[in-house]
């Protein structure tokens, strides 16, 4: 595995760009209950009125960009405050990124881009609901209709890339594609670290976590934060729809490999390739994996949302694993299990 495949997130840098934005706010960990039993929930359905979690890996990895840019040129280390200063806008005006979306990373590009002065073009394929492609047009973004499924609009987009010169910016990793995708990731690592700051205060510690997972993004990053950073060690467990295990498919190989299957209510779960340096990372994590059908999701994001927290089959898939889970993890002594509802029902 080449050294490209690392993943060593500066989390620090990623929190100190996020606390210098004003519509910044640590997102609320509650607890609650559940027949009986304490959770942790980690609720992402409000972040920086976006509404998911994707809010901290778009707009982050386009500053990042930008300002390694304008220092390369100029010469200047750009402070987050300097980015709003009409000449650094300019700049950034020139440039375009494109991605393809199954859901709430387009959101993160196109906000990301307008904020700084960008452009973005974003790639849904056919099965994405038309109503996705008006909000991400409400940014500002160019929307493109392209192919069946996730695989083929990032082809799409990967192509167009290539051919106006746009920059790429994906959630996913391959082989020779890995560094803006890294930036996503270590802006999702402010979520790892808020959690251990949250902890700490309560003073308790959870012994179960349950992680989501598309093409890993997030998984990545929390697990990457829980094994370097918490004091407190718990199970990790990543949770896919079974119609697009491929990660536990990687795992199973013990090297990246793509799945087929139909499609998935998860949409924002439904991939079919993972990201390689999510998957890699994960494999130094000591996780397990478990699937969920589509009518588990469905129930379980029912569920979630009857407890306060409104969210999707995606956004509460975790919570669906522990749900399916918890008759058997809950003879752990002082089971303490912690979820997050990545996104709200947008």
């Amino acid at each position: 595995m080449s050294t490209a495949m690392n993943f060593q997130p500066d989390f620090s840098r990623a929190l100190s760009y996020f606390q210098a934005q004003p519509n910044y706010a640590v997102s609320p960990l509650h607890e609650m209950q559940l027949d009986g039993q304490t959770l942790l929930v980690k609720d992402e359905t409000q972040r920086m009125g976006l509404g998911a979690f994707k809010a901290l890996g778009g707009p982050y990895a386009i500053a990042r960009y930008i300002a390694d840019e304008w220092q390369q040129q100029h010469g200047e280390v750009l402070t987050p405050e300097r980015m709003q200063d009409e000449d650094v806008k300019t700049f950034a005006s020139a440039m375009t990124f494109v991605c393809a979306s199954a859901g709430n990373h387009g959101l993160g590009v196109a906000r990301g881009a307008r904020d700084v002065g960008a452009k973005a073009r974003i790639f849904l394929a056919h099965t994405v609901p038309q109503g996705f492609g008006a909000r991400l047009e409400s940014f500002g973004a160019e929307v493109v209709w392209a192919g069946d499924n996730y695989s083929q609009s990032v082809e799409a987009a990967v192509q167009n890339a290539a051919d106006t010169g746009a920059t790429l910016l994906a959630d996913g990793t391959w082989e020779g594609y890995t560094e803006l995708p890294k930036l996503v990731m270590e802006g999702y690592t402010v979520i790892g670290e808020e959690m251990r700051a949250q902890l700490s205060v309560k003073g308790q510690w959870p012994t179960h976590v349950y992680l989501q997972a598309g093409v890993g993004g997030l998984a990545c990053a929390m697990a990457y934060m829980i094994r370097h950073n918490w004091p407190v060690q718990p199970e990790i467990t990543v949770v896919e729809p079974d119609a697009a295990e491929c990660l536990q498919a990687s795992h199973r190989a013990g090297q990246p490999t793509d799945v087929e299957g139909p499609d998935s209510n998860m949409g924002r779960l439904d991939c079919k390739e993972p990201s390689h340096v999510a998957w890699h990372t994960l494999e130094q994590c000591d996780v397990s994996y478990v699937t969920l059908t589509d009518a588990q999701a469905a129930a379980g994001a029912e569920q979630m949302t009857e407890m306060g927290v409104a969210t999707t089959p995606s956004g509460g898939a975790g919570f669906t694993a522990l749900t399916l889970a918890m008759a058997e993890a809950s003879k752990t002594a002082g089971f303490l299990p912690l979820v997050i509802i990545s996104e709200g029902q947008v």
